[in-house]
This record gives C-alpha cells, structure tokens and sequence, in this order.
C-alpha cells in the first residue's frame, strides 16, 4: 500500500545544495571555520527543516559577519602602502566579463550623477572631480578569488568629494551605479576613510578602460567586489542598497 507520507528530510544533502550555490569565497569562509548544521541552528535561532531554512541562516551568518566588522573597523587606520618597485606589472585585470565587453565611455560627454541625502545635486565633469585636491596611493588590491596585486591609484579624497556635494555624513550608506550595469554600497564611516578616493590615474596615466575608466572607487580596506569601476551615479542613503554581488549572497561588508 502507498503511503502519502514524506520521505525523512535529510539535513546533510541540504547543507551539502546550500554550499554548493553560495559564492566560493562564503562557502570557503564557511568550510574553513567548520561550523556544523547544528552550530548553525544556534547560531542563528533558526529552525533548520528545508532547504529555504538552511539559506536564510547562512545568510543570517553573512549579516553578523557584516556587523562583526563594521565594528572592528577602524576610521583611522591605514592599509599599508607600498613602493613603485613593489607594484604587480602588469596589474591584472578582473572584472565579471571579458576585456572585450568593458565599456566605452567619452570622457566630454561625461556626467557623474548625485543624488540622495546631498545639498548640491549638480552633475560633475571629469575636469570638476580633477580640480579637487590630488592624492595618490600604491596599495594592495585584494580579490575574493584569492590573488592580490599592487597598484598606484591617483585621485581625489572621497570624503572630500562627499564635503563639496554637502553630503550627510550621518547617513548610513552611499551607493554607486556603473557603466557595466555593476552596482553595490559602502557603509559611511568606509567612505570617509583617509585612503578611500575617487580615482581618475592609474600609474601616472589617465585610468585606462580595463581598470575603470573613467572613474572608480579604490579602498584598500574593502576586498575587490567592493571596489566599483565605470561609476556613473553617486548617491547617499540610509535605506539599504545592496550590490550585485551582494544581493547573491556575498557579504555586504567586504573588508579585506
């Protein structure tokens, strides 16, 4: 006689499908520090019975990593820095499609939107970004996928750049969209950081296509997903963004 009952859920080939869809670097995270599916359910409070259970507690994990984080973060310290002669040539370039695909974007018609919690919401040429005061770093570029690079990165303070716009720096986050459709979010406290900048050179030259032109975000406190090329639009916020990889189940916070 047939039964109407449903098999036993097995909580094993459950963790084993939720690993197996996480991004690498979560699922490495994860693995590495051996948590168990019972070290999760304590964890996170939650009642693992399916599939959707053991997902959301993994990315309850994520979050409190996130929060972990952001309050071992330091305002005031700096990554390190490095000389010309320790920079990786040639810097490598990454992104989520081929070299072929990075866009093309003309520099006289370019416009950085701004919007949000900010006063002045006037658009800004490459010449209006370049006229703030210059710095320049050669810091390492960390990826998630395990390799790192050295780079000389020249540009603006952003915290300077978010004082010209009026920008409410008690706000949470600011957020960025891109050329490549690319988009994500950093907390306050990172876009204000000393070595965040608006970047406009790499090595000495005007930022060259694959590395973002005309305009990317380098951070040396975040890893590299953090670190947006291509940006289009700058916007404040203290409704939370997301980012593209993010919203995929990559931490939000991203420090390195």
């Amino acid at each position: 006689m047939s039964s109407s009952k449903k098999p036993p859920f097995d909580r094993d080939v459950v963790v084993k499908e939720a690993l197996r869809v996480m991004p690498s670097a979560s699922r490495r995270q994860f693995l590495r520090h051996g948590l168990t599916l019972g070290g999760l359910a304590l964890l996170t409070g939650c009642d693992l019975v399916s599939e959707q259970s053991v997902e959301s507690a993994l990315m309850r994990v994520s979050r409190l990593n996130d929060r972990a984080q952001a309050l071992l973060f330091s305002p005031t310290r700096l990554a390190p820095t490095y000389t010309p002669a320790e920079m990786t040539r040639p810097f490598p370039f990454n992104a989520y499609y081929s070299l072929s695909r990075v866009p093309a974007v003309a520099a006289e018609d370019f416009r950085l939107e701004v919007s949000g919690l900010v006063t002045e919401r006037r658009p800004w040429t490459l010449a209006d970004i370049a006229a703030l005061p210059r710095v320049e770093q050669i810091t390492r570029h960390i990826c998630v996928e395990g390799w790192s690079a050295i780079g000389r990165w020249g540009g603006v303070r952003f915290a300077d750049f978010l004082a010209r716009i009026g920008a409410d720096t008690s706000a949470r986050y600011v957020g960025f969209k891109c050329a490549d459709d690319y988009y994500t979010s950093i907390d306050m406290p990172t876009a204000l950081h000393p070595q965040t900048q608006l970047t406009l050179e790499y090595d000495g030259e005007v930022l060259p296509a694959r590395y973002g032109f005309p305009l990317k975000l380098r951070m040396p406190t975040k890893l590299g997903y953090k670190n947006p090329k291509h940006i289009r639009a700058v916007f404040v916020t203290n409704t939370y963004p997301g980012g593209y990889w993010e919203d995929q189940g990559y931490n939000w916070f991203g420090g390195s």
